[in-house]
């Protein structure tokens, strides 16, 4: 194993997905039992949490753990990465209690500083065998994104003094931050990772397959922003941009996985980490048909309309399509093991959730009457995510011990 450190740390990321669950299930239970608690400030820290505490630690561990040269790098990142856990400590101590005040303000300042040291050391300390490497180009541009992304959060603190939180710029920025996030940073880093397993099996893709799926990708990240912004009504050039931008984001993918397939197919995946895999490839594809849906002006604000279509469909991208594919490349380095009966726990939770949320938009839209106990059957699903990572997390603890006192005994 190249770090004893990095299923530590991915540990410690399950955990803060572990806490982002606790919070949500706050949320799906407090109109049942009138929790007595700020629910916008639960939101902020469930959020920020899930996104910074469970998603950003466990990509950036990957990250390090696949590019980073760890002669070079080790005590610096170390320095690096459990300063960003203090400040995502800050924010957990601060969001649930003020939400968007001056501490919580802080720590998600002091998050960001420490995103940009993550940046520059990375590049500064890449394993020089991958320099010229396909996937590397990928984790770069995703890194690129993510630094994008931060100008929304920036900006927040202008709009809000100036234009006020009721502003469309406020949603606009937030939106900015959401959507060079996970079609940025986030799923290119995870298409960067892919490559980078390929790779290492000798498998390349020819430079000018790869440089047109690279210039198509990215077109389709930049202008599907625009379609983050059809519930202003803008005019119809942006409607086509942002539509542009979805058919070129499912040119760039299909036309990667017309060209990997036959290769995915031989290679010697565990029976896991083929659910894991396939899991993804599913939800990826409902998620980039969802998103060119939403080019069309009545469906936009259909969307923008019912609140709880956005939810899902961002629960679908990151509890979805994020996750799994997250779990899918612990499992296969081998820094965390993913069992079938925390797959399953998860996954039917996961599915739950998402067809009783996408019900309850679906029900706004055509009027359906809402069944009795929907809130409550949502609630119960939302359990079934919580246990699954307790699930994974106690697994993974035990076969660590395990490995210790076997280690111990050896010595």
């Amino acid at each position: 194993m190249k770090g004893s450190q990095h299923p530590q740390h991915l540990s410690i990321a399950v955990m803060y997905f572990v806490i982002a669950a606790v919070l949500g299930l706050l949320l799906r239970f407090y109109p049942i039992f009138g929790f007595n608690f700020n629910y916008r400030y639960i939101v902020h820290a469930h959020s920020h949490i899930a996104l910074l505490g469970w998603v950003y630690v466990a990509l950036t561990t990957l990250l390090h753990y696949c590019f980073v040269d760890k002669k070079a790098s080790n005590k610096k990142y170390r320095f690096i990465f459990w300063g960003t856990q203090g400040t995502l400590v800050g924010m957990l101590l601060t969001f649930p209690f003020q939400g968007y005040a001056l501490f919580s303000i802080i720590f998600s300042t002091l998050f960001l500083v420490a995103s940009y040291v993550y940046v520059y050391h990375f590049w500064n300390n890449i394993d020089s065998k991958l320099k010229q490497s396909q996937s590397l180009k990928c984790i770069k541009a995703a890194l690129v994104y993510m630094v994008i992304s931060s100008l929304g959060p920036w900006a927040l603190g202008v709009i809000m003094s100036t234009l006020g939180a009721q502003s469309i710029w406020y949603r606009l920025s937030i939106y900015f931050y959401l959507h060079f996030q996970y079609n940025g940073w986030m799923l290119l880093a995870l298409l960067g990772l892919f490559l980078y397993v390929l790779e290492q099996l000798n498998f390349s893709i020819p430079k000018r397959k790869f440089d047109r799926f690279f210039t198509a990708i990215n077109i389709g990240i930049v202008l599907t922003f625009f379609l983050s912004t059809l519930w202003t009504e803008p005019p119809t050039e942006l409607y086509l941009l942002g539509g542009f931008g979805a058919i070129t984001q499912i040119y760039a993918l299909v036309a990667l996985w017309i060209f990997i397939k036959k290769k995915v197919a031989k290679l010697e995946f565990s029976k896991i980490q083929n659910l894991l895999l396939w899991t993804v490839i599913v939800l990826t594809s409902i998620k980039i048909l969802l998103q060119l849906i939403s080019a069309l002006p009545y469906f936009a604000q259909m969307a923008s309309t019912y609140l709880d279509l956005t939810i899902g469909y961002l629960h679908l991208t990151f509890l979805g399509v994020i996750s799994f594919g997250l779990f899918f490349f612990m499992d296969y380095f081998g820094l965390l093991q993913i069992s079938k009966k925390s797959y399953l726990l998860y996954f039917l939770g996961f599915m739950l959730t998402e067809c009783l949320i996408f019900y309850k938009g679906l029900a706004a839209w055509q009027q359906w009457a809402i069944f009795s106990g929907h809130t409550s059957l949502l609630a119960i699903c939302s359990l079934l995510i919580l246990f699954s990572l307790l699930l994974l997390l106690m697994q993974n603890l035990s076969k660590y011990k395990k490995h210790k006192r076997f280690n111990s005994i050896g010595e």
